[in-house]
């Protein structure tokens, strides 16, 4: 079946839809799943709801959050999530995807300790408890724009992302370079540790540094060409992140399980076998950082939003009209997602790809739940949209079509754009002056 935007007026078109296309889609009705408690390594979440990592792009020019983040954060904390992924915050300043990314560093720490702190109240008074919040710990690599114009640092070139003008030598990191950025991911957790956070991600999707060295077959050197060495700089960086840190605060990542492109440019796909997923080295990285470096918790994901954006986020409105129906990306997600979780049932796993249901999300994150793909549902644009979502799912009402995203792919037009980023259609007030001014849309008469 082609292309077929959403159009489901009821739970059991849906069904028919995933039927007719041949694809499973974990779906239940038992939304109690959700308002379950859980314990992750030190964390002791209130619910199994977790707000995934979304950049705004709002920061100060230094890298503080500001009103804008901080109102983000306030209307998140509010809604009920028992975890907080706080969106990618930058190691160093040429590693910013832009020049409003939050930057953790020593003179910014008080504020980042502020919005922690502000991120706790808010959630215990309007929900009775304290959200857990983790931050991730980010370099941006081949998408750095630290004073917002491309300047990229690579792991390598990567002819299908250049085509016929690849990257200039002298952007890509030396051995040497990319061993200093290890200890610079233990300091950064140290800093996230002393601002209060509960945890610390080391960001490991979507081709951003760390992701790229999974896929770093053609490099020569420590960082490229064996398994060992692919995996080199996550494991360093994780190993240093524990060392810098201690008590109960938790190391994590949020995991990249698959890319979509085929070898040698691509994690997650064998040699030959073009972009079918193949999960063998996704597991044995898996088993790597849960058994051998004791990470309870992974954030899994897949695809890359700037060139495969349907893979990781199916939309009905995009920078191009997919090959696939947009119901077999959703499936995809959840058959990596528990291949993997299926492999280590010890393993705490934070699952992706939810949003695209709307109304019916709740119902693919009960069946991710009860069928063991996943063990939170994490949602990423909808809480863009509809940041009281997870009080709305809690107390049984249900989500609300007229509330929910849309898939749209306006909040990526808006960081594309270059300007900060969140809901266009339902949070209008806030974000529609930016898409018609940085987007070309004027206001209509």
């Amino acid at each position: 079946m082609k292309f077929h935007p959403f159009s489901y007026r009821s739970l059991e078109e849906l069904k028919q839809a995933a039927q007719e296309l041949g694809i499973r889609l974990p779906l239940s009705s038992e939304w109690s799943l959700l308002r379950q408690p859980l314990s992750a390594g030190p964390l002791r979440l209130a619910n199994r709801i977790a707000i995934q990592p979304m950049e705004g792009c709002d920061g100060t020019q230094d890298g503080r959050p500001s009103e804008l983040t901080k109102r983000r954060y306030r209307r998140f904390a509010c809604g009920g999530a028992g975890l907080i992924w706080f969106e990618a915050t930058a190691i160093i300043q040429e590693g910013r995807a832009n020049p409003r990314q939050l930057f953790l560093n020593a003179q910014t720490l008080d504020s980042f300790r502020a919005q922690v702190e502000a991120i706790r109240e808010d959630g215990l008074r309007r929900n009775g408890f304290v959200p857990a919040v983790i931050c991730q710990l980010t370099h941006s690599g081949r998408y750095s724009k630290p004073e917002g114009t491309p300047a990229p640092l690579i792991v390598y070139n990567n002819p299908l992302f250049e085509k016929d003008r690849p990257i200039d030598q002298s952007r890509i990191l030396t051995d040497d370079s990319l061993h200093r950025l290890e200890e610079q991911f233990g300091a950064a957790a140290r800093l996230a540790q002393q601002a209060g956070f509960d945890g610390a991600d080391i960001k490991c999707c979507h081709r951003y540094l760390l992701s790229e060295t999974l896929s770093a077959f053609t490099r020569p050197g420590d960082y490229g060409g064996s398994f060992e060495n692919r995996t080199r700089l996550l494991r360093n960086a994780v190993s240093a992140a524990q060392s810098a840190t201690n008590g109960d605060f938790l190391i994590t990542s949020r995991l990249n399980l698959y890319d979509g492109f085929p070898y040698p440019y691509g994690f997650g796909v064998s040699e030959g076998g073009g972009i079918t997923p193949n999960l063998a080295e996704s597991k044995a990285l898996v088993r790597i950082l849960h058994e051998g470096l004791n990470l309870p918790l992974l954030n899994f994901t897949i695809g890359n939003p700037y060139v495969n954006p349907h893979v990781n986020r199916p939309y009905d409105g995009g920078p191009y009209v997919p090959h696939e129906h947009p119901l077999e990306g959703v499936a995809r997600m959840m058959g990596c997602i528990e291949q993997v979780k299926q492999a280590f049932p010890s393993l705490r796993v934070v699952g992706s790809g939810f949003s695209y249901l709307r109304q019916y999300a709740p119902c693919l994150a009960a069946g991710a739940l009860e069928h063991g793909v996943c063990d939170l549902a994490g949602f990423g644009r909808m809480a863009f949209a509809y940041p009281d979502f997870p009080n709305a799912l809690l107390s049984g009402r249900g989500l609300e079509q007229r509330n929910t995203c849309i898939a749209c792919g306006k909040c990526s037009e808006l960081m594309r754009a270059g300007t900060v980023a969140g809901c266009v259609v339902r949070d209008a007030d806030a974000y529609l002056p930016y898409y018609q001014a940085a987007c070309h849309h004027p206001a209509k008469k």
